[in-house]
Parts: C-alpha cells; structure tokens; sequence
C-alpha cells in the first residue's frame, strides 16, 4: 500500500513539473513574428527587449517600442503599466528591459493596420542605466594641436600685415 501511495505522489510531481515547464511561455523574436505573423495573428505571444524611444503617452494608454536586437516593435500598452518604465534608450542611455505578455496583430484594424501587440502584462527583465559618455584622448589631443597650429597661423598673419 506505501509503495502505490509512494508511486502516485512521484508521478504526481512529475507530471507537475512537466506541465509547469510546458506552461512557462519562451518569448518569441521580433523576426518571428514578422515573417510568420499570419500564424501568430491574434494570438497572446510573448515578448522581451529593450524600451527605445519615447514613452508616448495617448490617453489612458501609451505606445512604447521594444527592440529585440534585430527588430523593432510598437506595444500598445495601458498608462497604468507604462509607469514602471524609467529608462528608455538612445544615445544617452540604455533602456530598462521588459517582458510583454500580449496580443499579436499583424494588422491592427484599431491602429491603422499597422503591426503591433496589445499588452496585457509587463514585466521589468533588466534595469536601464545612463551611459556616461567617455571622452576620446586622440581626438582631445588632436583637436588642442590643431588649435596650436591655428593660433599659431594668425599670429603669423597679424605680424605680415604690420
């Protein structure tokens, strides 16, 4: 009787296990998405990348792009979870990184046709940061002799005019 009740409770566990990792979605890439987005059409997908741009807020909700390394895409995002962005990238810094759960539209007829997912949920992956922009000694050094050699040129013209 304990090996049966030993038994069930082990099959129990794997078959836990098993769905648990079935069940947790694997975010897709942009390209994916774009070459196959007749298959994702209407379906929630999973998505993570890098906040670029600007937050544009519309209202109660908020277009944010994302950027997976190889593509860009527009997330149509309610205001209320678009607060949890801080950092957005450009040249000036990196952008927090995020998970957005969704729906996939490969021709949103509510956003004039364009492709884009309808989030529902969002989840920070990565902090985004300021980048500290580093100054380049060659150039610096460069740039104070060609200065020098400037300086040097119009007080050689002053001198010949007198």
């Amino acid at each position: 009787m304990l090996r049966k009740v030993i038994s069930y409770q082990l099959l129990v566990i794997s078959l836990l296990l098993c769905c648990h990792a079935l069940c947790s979605a694997q975010p897709i890439s942009s390209s994916e998405l774009i070459n196959n987005a007749k298959q994702y059409d209407g379906k929630i997908v999973v998505y993570e990348g890098e906040v670029i741009g600007d937050v544009m807020a519309r209202g109660d909700h908020a277009w944010v792009n994302i950027n997976d390394g190889e593509n860009a895409i527009g997330i149509w995002i309610n205001s209320s979870l678009a607060k949890d962005i801080a950092y957005t990238g450009s040249y000036k810094s990196v952008g927090d990184g995020i998970e957005v759960t969704g729906v996939f539209h490969r021709a949103c007829a509510e956003h004039g046709g364009d492709l884009d997912i309808h989030a529902q949920a969002i989840r920070k992956t990565t902090s985004g940061r300021n980048i500290r922009e580093k100054l380049n000694p060659g150039k610096r050094n460069f740039v104070i002799v060609l200065l020098g050699v400037f300086c040097l040129v119009w007080i050689l013209t002053l001198l010949k005019r007198k």
